[in-house]
């Protein structure tokens, strides 16, 4: 089922008495809904709007076609089932195509098996909007009732989180509204207490907790008082990554007197087990993350989520493979650990990664479906665009605008009153009942002044309202919308912000020195609450490192491309810690809406640990493999995925994504479950790959690895994972790859594109594989032109039983 396309707001039914066990199901059929129909059937113009246009509903175009729809969902059901056997709750004609239905199982069975039927899928309970990947992803659809419903997803499954710790008292943490949880025998992690409640920090849910902190204390970075000598999260990020990977299913998220749906983690039944080792302020030493790391893997966690990466290259050493973090990360999957790391948040730029080594998951940051925005409409009629989490003022009624810099209290204030963060310097009389104008300033910028204050202000005034309005940015500043609990809007494009100035200075006069006579500027905020959903989603975000991947720090490329997924990094809800100050918008609350690859990598280290509870056997480059051949390449129009790119103007712009901004594609949670093959790659494959690298000391290998130079693959791209690079492609080049059937037996047609400068070939063009089988094949790169750029191509492996396998090619054409 597509979903993402829509939110389902589901009927619970109320006095209908059905005998049976009939139960609500959602079912998706053929055909496009309103805001995708580009026209083909017969008598029904396109629907379709471009882009961020709004649908005129009511047009005679889209009520004819929303008819059509649902008289087909009618005679579907009319001629399956007799009347009176079954209740039609809604047809869903606009966001997806379908309908929702009160039926029996058995009759759900049949729906199933009719022409013309998509899915059919049993209702999961979602009320107004999910946070959201879950159903962005289709788990709560298409993965998790394969393990057993979302009351069985990740079931044992033990993921590891070094970060800033935990706060265990978080509903997306607690134990007691779910079955209890058992003992999981594997795993030997052990429990800190609190030294301030004297209890422990595990529940069953969350498994183990321990804090590293030698490092920070030897070199004089730790504060007892605000960074928590135990596991306690003194930042916010930790629970934050750990609720997007593993948190209860179904958690209201709850700020500012609203509701924002429901929080769920990606595998809402694994265990949590919490090796802090960053730290509020100073982030972490390596000495205490490599601990942390080591402990994980010693107490037998299954997944590592990683979303920590170096501030710069480790001075000691020249390879970006080899250091005390990678090599320990070597080791963590030379054990059977699964490890997902955050690419970096050095995008859009090229060479920005922090995460290099091919034993890792190295994850980059996509935007979902849902963008935020509101509009302030001006006395003069004019609407201005802007971004604001926040109700609307009363929809029949103006208020009067006033800017804060228009009611000082004391015109020698020696900071800058428009940023609204002290009510105590403006005048409650003049702001009560009234819109406040602030301006967004540097402070905002640096952290020193928050959204949150600007809204707190506003509301100690009495005002109805306020507008922060963008007088001045750099080229690619990113903002991101804030709940706020009062009417609030930011003003993000400077155009607009100058159009809202000069409508508040022509409104209000002034006598001779300045002072204004009387306010008469006029205006409303709109709904902010309820997400536009978009399907030019996934794009890889503006922020999400880049590469090509470099293999030591003289920036020289590696034969390896990174990152190697993507997954959702961009305004993600999820628990916060109450004491948290990493986002000042966020200070004091339960939950945070924040971005980063450090959001995307715990979606991936969630995910893996569905796979790994449906495949226990799967070692970690089985599990990546699946993840990464399985991805998707192309948006929810189907359109080539798109990458944010800074521009000269405030708004982003689009390009064409690459392989270098999203490695294989976006994860397809689903398609990963059963992927057909794998490519398979252990520890001597990994050896070889680091000995096999130019310039690379043999040395230093044996000092990381304690491990000889024995084994060659004889080129580093010869290393069996699922993507090919060559960044220095000479004359032609042959690099060979071993696929093992994890499926029943299967023949597949292997088939390859790339830009034309570059030729490619593979061979055999064909294979039959039995299960548990494995097969070589080649692939043959000719530099036909040398461009002194990369080129891109794909090879896809199409199977006579429907499974579909894809890698990246990326090459470089070179004289000698």
């Amino acid at each position: 089922m597509e979903l993402g396309c829509a939110v389902l707001v589901l009927v619970m039914l109320a006095g209908l008495l059905v005998t049976g066990k009939a139960e609500i199901y959602i079912v998706t059929v053929e055909g496009e809904p309103i805001i995708s129909y580009k026209g083909g059937e017969n008598g029904f113009e396109a629907t379709a709007a471009e882009s961020d246009e709004k649908i005129d509903t009511k047009s005679e175009l889209v009520t004819s076609y929303a008819t059509h729809l649902e008289k087909k969902h009618d005679m579907l059901l009319g001629m399956l089932f007799e009347r009176g056997s079954y209740k039609k709750l809604y047809s869903y004609k606009h966001l997806i195509n379908g309908f929702s239905v009160y039926l029996s199982p058995e009759q759900a069975e049949t729906l199933r098996r009719a022409p013309g039927v998509k899915s059919v899928e049993r209702d999961w309970k979602v009320r107004k909007l999910t946070t959201h990947t879950p159903q962005f992803l289709g788990l709560p659809t298409s993965v998790w009732p394969t393990g057993g419903g979302f009351d069985r997803a990740g079931e044992d499954i033990v993921i590891g989180f070094v970060d800033s710790g935990i706060y265990p008292h978080h509903p997306s943490f607690a134990a007691y509204h779910t079955d209890p949880y058992g003992p999981v025998p594997k795993y030997k992690g052990k429990c800190e207490i609190d030294p301030d409640t004297k209890r422990d920090f595990c529940n069953g849910k969350i498994i183990g907790a321990q804090h590293f902190a030698e490092a920070a204390k030897a070199a004089g970075a730790f504060n007892p008082a605000i960074d928590f000598a135990s596991p306690m999260d003194g930042d916010g990020h930790g629970s934050h990554t750990a609720a997007i990977a593993a948190g209860n299913n179904g958690i209201p998220v709850r700020m500012g007197g609203h509701e924002f749906g429901k929080a769920s983690g990606m595998a809402p039944r694994a265990r949590i087990a919490v090796y802090k080792a960053l730290y509020r302020l100073f982030g972490g030493f390596v000495a205490d993350v490599v601990a942390a790391i080591d402990q994980a893997v010693h107490d037998g966690v299954d997944i590592l989520s990683l979303s920590v990466g170096p501030n710069g290259p480790p001075s000691t050493t020249k390879t970006t493979f080899l250091n005390p973090f990678d090599a320990t990360l070597l080791g963590a999957v030379k054990a059977g650990v699964f490890v997902a790391q955050a690419a970096g948040n050095g995008g859009p730029f090229p060479k920005t990664l922090v995460s290099y080594s091919p034993w890792i998951t190295s994850v980059a940051a996509a935007i979902d479906d849902r963008r935020y925005k509101n509009h302030l409409i001006m006395g003069n009629g004019k609407s201005l665009a802007g971004i604001g989490l926040s109700p609307s003022t009363h929809p029949n009624q103006t208020y009067t605008m006033v800017a804060a810099n228009d009611v000082l209290l004391d015109s020698s204030v020696k900071y800058s009153p428009s940023d609204c963060q002290r009510p105590e310097v403006l005048n409650k009389k003049l702001v009560e009942g009234n819109i406040l104008l602030c301006g967004y300033s540097f402070n905002f910028v640096v952290g020193s002044a928050s959204i949150k204050k600007v809204s707190e202000t506003a509301k100690a005034l009495g005002a109805v309202g306020f507008v922060l309005a963008v007088e001045n940015v750099s080229p690619g500043t990113k903002f991101d919308p804030v709940p706020v609990g009062i009417p609030g809007i930011l003003i993000t494009d400077v155009s607009n912000s100058m159009d809202l100035v000069d409508y508040y200075n022509v409104s209000t006069p002034r006598d001779w020195t300045g002072r204004v006579k009387s306010f008469k500027a006029i205006g409303r905020i709109g709904d902010g609450l309820m997400p536009i959903l978009h399907k030019s989603a996934p794009q890889v975000a503006v922020f999400s490192s880049r590469g090509p991947n470099i293999k030591d720090f003289s920036l020289h490329d590696a034969d390896l491309l990174k990152p190697d997924i993507l997954a959702p990094g961009a305004l993600i809800w999820a628990a916060w810690s109450p004491n948290g100050t990493d986002e000042p918008n966020y200070v004091g609350e339960e939950f945070a809406m924040i971005s980063g690859t450090s959001m995307a990598a715990p979606h991936i280290a969630g995910i893996a640990a569905l796979l790994k509870q449906k495949h226990p056997d799967w070692g970690p480059a089985a599990i990546k493999s699946a993840l990464m051949t399985t991805s998707t390449k192309v948006d929810r129009a189907g359109r080539p995925l798109q990458a944010q790119q800074d521009s000269k103007t405030e708004a982003m712009k689009l390009v064409a994504a690459t392989p270098f901004d999203y490695g294989s594609g976006h994860v397809n949670p689903r398609a990963a479950l059963d992927p057909g093959l794998i490519f398979d790659a252990g520890y001597e494959d990994y050896l070889g790959f680091l000995c096999t690298t130019p310039g690379v000391d043999i040395h230093e290998i044996e000092h990381y690895t304690n491990s000889p130079c024995n084994n060659t693959i004889g080129h580093p791209s010869n290393l069996n994972i699922p993507s090919i690079t060559i960044s220095h492609l000479v004359g032609t080049q042959t690099v060979t790859r071993t696929v093992t059937n994890v499926a029943a037996e299967e023949t597949y047609t292997i088939t390859a594109r790339m830009h034309p400068s570059i030729a490619i070939e593979t061979n055999p063009s064909a294979m039959t594989l039995k299960p548990g089988a494995s097969r070589k094949f080649s692939v043959t790169l000719t530099a036909r032109s040398v461009t002194g750029s990369y080129r891109f191509g794909e090879i896809t492996m199409k199977g006579s039983r429907g499974h579909k396998v894809s890698i990246p090619v990326v090459a470089m054409g070179n004289r000698r």
